[in-house]
């Protein structure tokens, strides 16, 4: 499980900065640094607080972090597709919230 890497890849593409998503999600800055760096596992509490804040849904924060040993019996090509699709609708949610605010 790469959760640094969801979280940053999740982060970069609704467009926050680190400041803006630890405010969003209750967090201080410093541990949601270590979150994106590795070097510290959140627990469950702060996944579903991180993904409230990026308004995903935790299931599709998780399979971001799958590695692909994780993902036995899913095609590298159908993972790839899956993950391109996460980020295209998390996209698509981004551009309605700057629209509506």
């Amino acid at each position: 499980m790469n959760v640094s890497k969801a979280l940053k890849l999740c982060r970069t593409q609704k467009g926050l900065t680190k400041t803006a998503l630890a405010e969003k999600a209750n967090l201080s800055i410093s541990y949601l640094s270590l979150l994106e760096q590795g070097k510290r596992d959140p627990n469950l509490s702060a996944i579903n607080d991180i993904c409230t804040a990026l308004d995903i849904p935790v299931s599709i924060f998780m399979f971001l972090a799958s590695d692909m040993e994780e993902l036995e019996g899913v095609s590298d090509e159908l993972a790839q597709m899956l993950s391109h699709t996460a980020l295209k609708l998390m996209e698509v949610s981004s551009d309605d919230t700057k629209v509506s605010s």
